[in-house]
């Protein structure tokens, strides 16, 4: 294992190996159910100059195996969010990114309930304090 520089600033970092679904690893065409994630939130960001603002990076397994389709959504100084269990496309992509854009727009990674997408609700795995901080 190596760490890779990446350039600072919001991200979604998703898992490149998540498998397909709770079933199966791969879709029918052989590949992870991450690799298409990424390529979904790839196309939405690339689709749409408001996303602009927010990295799409990759890496393989967020060791969040026993869901699938895992994100980690990342800002300096803020809280960070792991959410899962999406399927892999364009709808889930844009729902991440949607409120990926809401998060860097806040000050500590807080985005108010009402204001998120419908496809980001119950996917939600864990949150993280950003280093040096706790929440209250």
């Amino acid at each position: 294992m190596t760490l890779e520089p990446v350039a600072e600033g919001p991200a979604v970092v998703a898992c490149n190996t998540c498998r397909f679904s709770v079933e199966e690893r791969d879709d029918v065409q052989g590949l992870r159910g991450g690799a298409r994630l990424v390529e979904a939130l790839r196309a939405v960001q690339a689709s749409d100059p408001a996303y602009a603002g927010v990295a799409v990076q990759e890496m393989p397994c967020l060791f969040a195996c026993q869901d699938f389709c895992t994100v980690h959504l990342r800002g300096a100084g803020k809280v960070g969010y792991v959410l899962g269990r999406f399927e892999p496309g364009e709808d889930a992509a844009r729902a991440i990114l949607d409120y990926a854009r809401l998060y860097a727009e806040s000050e500590i990674g807080q985005v108010p309930f009402k204001q998120w997408p419908a496809g980001v609700k119950g996917h939600f795995i864990t949150r993280t304090p950003p280093q040096g901080f706790v929440v209250e």
